[in-house]
């Protein structure tokens, strides 16, 4: 799809009465404007059956999540929300800190691959600890995240209790992060199967090995290859049945 086709596309969601779910990933762009979010956003403000959106590499960046994060605020059916593999820095998750502390619609935020760094993290982990009660599944995998953000992020999760389902692998372990997250594990309060990290022990050391649980596995309503027997396996639209939604 290029740009073009991705604005005809949007146009016409507008006046969507049934679509619940679009894959609009990896375009082909050849301009810097961010158009194809701005169209989007312009979408969703008048989008009311959308529940499930993926925006991955289409190259947003301040200017798009600022236009995403505008509509949101009117925007009342939206659970997932996918902008991974973006360009999205520790500047831009400021606005959507600030969607979070406001919004009580989102489910599932996908961040993964972009560069939301320290910062971005306890921006997000702010908002999730004083503000959301809505949110239940993140992914900040590979944002260049060091111990300082990944502490943060785990001592929200202390404090809000609906945020159940975070993946972290591909940022910067240190031990305080390691630790962090071993004790949410070892004290049940994040579930094994809810993360893409275990902790193992070295010389009296805390370290994390990857896990392969992550948020696409129930991509698009269903799974993606086979029977799911544990519908908790890990977050997705599996966090709740599609029909209540509806």
């Amino acid at each position: 799809m290029g740009t073009q086709c991705l604005i005809a596309i949007a146009s016409v969601l507008t006046q969507n009465k049934a679509v619940k779910a679009i894959n609009l990933n990896r375009p082909l762009l050849y301009s810097q404007e961010e158009e194809t979010a701005v169209h989007v956003a312009l979408m969703l403000k008048n989008n009311s059956p959308l529940v499930e959106l993926h925006l991955c590499k289409h190259e947003i960046r301040s200017l798009g999540v600022k236009r995403l994060c505008e509509a949101l605020y009117e925007n009342c059916s939206l659970r997932y929300l996918d902008l991974s593999c973006n360009k999205i820095t520790r500047d831009d998750v400021k606005f959507l800190g600030e969607l979070l502390k406001q919004n009580r619609t989102l489910e599932i935020l996908d961040l993964n691959s972009n560069r939301i760094e320290d910062d971005g993290a306890i921006y997000l982990s702010e908002a999730l600890a004083l503000y959301n009660r809505t949110l239940k599944a993140l992914s900040v995998v590979s944002n260049n995240i060091r111990g300082k953000g990944l502490v943060a992020l785990s001592q929200s999760m202390k404090i809000n209790m609906e945020l159940s389902y975070i993946y972290i692998w591909g940022n910067n372990f240190d031990e305080a992060a390691s630790t962090a997250f071993s004790e949410l594990i070892q004290a049940g309060r994040l579930k094994p199967n809810c993360t893409d990290v275990e902790p193992y022990e070295v010389d009296g050391h805390v370290h994390l090995a990857e896990l392969s649980h992550g948020l696409k596995k129930h991509y698009y309503w269903a799974p993606s290859y086979g029977e799911v027997n544990n519908t908790a396996a890990n977050a997705s639209l599996a966090i709740a049945a599609v029909s209540e939604y509806f």
